[in-house]
């Protein structure tokens, strides 16, 4: 055989086992019993006994956006209005701090209770900016109250400013979140409200339909008894939720994920892992 001939054979079987091992070589992924999730904070306990099964930053103080509904929630439902009562969008309820926009045209009249089932699986501003505003004593009285309630839960290092979440200054830790959620699962109307997937209401004299906020209500792989998102830039995108996994309660705080799945993405990657190493504990290194 010529030598030329030999030369060009040994540089295919050379390339050849390059492709090979470059298209063999194994994706990144995060060591065996172990789970990488992205966002800044988090934190993952069982519902049940509050045992701690991952946690990342869980005493950072951050934004926490629209998770503040659930509070909002909380204290309208223990003031013990009609939940049939009609109510009105005005123009008190126009979001003049980040021009935020809304379906909800003023003028509006709507339940109570359609206003937070909106406001919960939605995240509908002005639905519950209407409910702190029609809250007994105004606007004022309900953040008072959603504060009152935070120190009775034990939520040291929290705030609320309003009953949106649009303002940065409604701040919270993964620890706080946690005993919040936890709080507000023993309500069964928020249990139910912020888990609806689809909900259509008339807005004038026409039939306006809301989608869930978190698209992981209508997947099947998920078994959620609550579930709140969040976004404003300060706080990047932020989910909680209570779920079943692997058979076991836990519930999930997910914070300042800065992609717009990865916080979708997080919780997808707790749930495999939880299920494939049920007795793993993980305290993430802090930045």
């Amino acid at each position: 055989m010529r030598p030329s001939t030999v030369l060009r054979l040994v540089s295919g079987l050379l390339l050849a086992g390059l492709l090979t091992s470059t298209h063999a070589a194994p994706a990144r992924s995060a060591p065996a019993g172990k789970v990488d999730l992205r966002s800044r904070a988090a934190l993952i306990v069982r519902a049940d006994s509050g045992q701690v099964l991952y946690a990342k930053n869980a005493d950072q103080t951050l934004p926490i956006a629209s998770i503040t509904k659930l509070m909002t929630a909380m204290v309208v439902l223990d003031a013990g209005q009609p939940m049939n009562q009609v109510l009105t969008i005005t123009d008190a309820e126009r979001d003049r701090l980040r021009n935020t926009s809304s379906r909800l045209a003023v003028g509006t009249r709507l339940t109570r209770a359609d206003l937070l089932r909106l406001a919960l699986m939605s995240s509908e501003n002005r639905a519950a900016a209407a409910l702190l505003r029609n809250y007994p004593g105004g606007f004022a009285a309900g953040v008072a109250a959603m504060n009152r309630k935070a120190r009775a839960l034990g939520m040291t290092h929290t705030r609320f400013v309003d009953g949106t979440g649009l303002s940065a200054g409604n701040r919270s830790t993964p620890q706080d979140l946690v005993r919040m959620v936890r709080a507000a699962a023993r309500y069964p109307t928020i249990r139910n409200y912020s888990t609806t997937a689809e909900y259509a209401v008339m807005v004038g004299r026409y039939r306006t339909q809301y989608r869930n906020t978190n698209p992981l209500v209508r997947n099947r792989q998920w078994d959620i008894d609550l579930t709140k998102t969040g976004y404003i830039s300060e706080a990047g995108r932020c989910l909680v939720m209570q779920a079943s996994v692997g058979g076991k309660p836990v519930v999930m705080v997910l914070m300042d994920s800065q992609g717009s799945l990865t916080r979708v993405a997080d919780a997808n990657r707790a749930r495999r892992w939880l299920e494939t190493s049920p007795q793993a504990v993980q305290i993430a290194r802090q930045p």
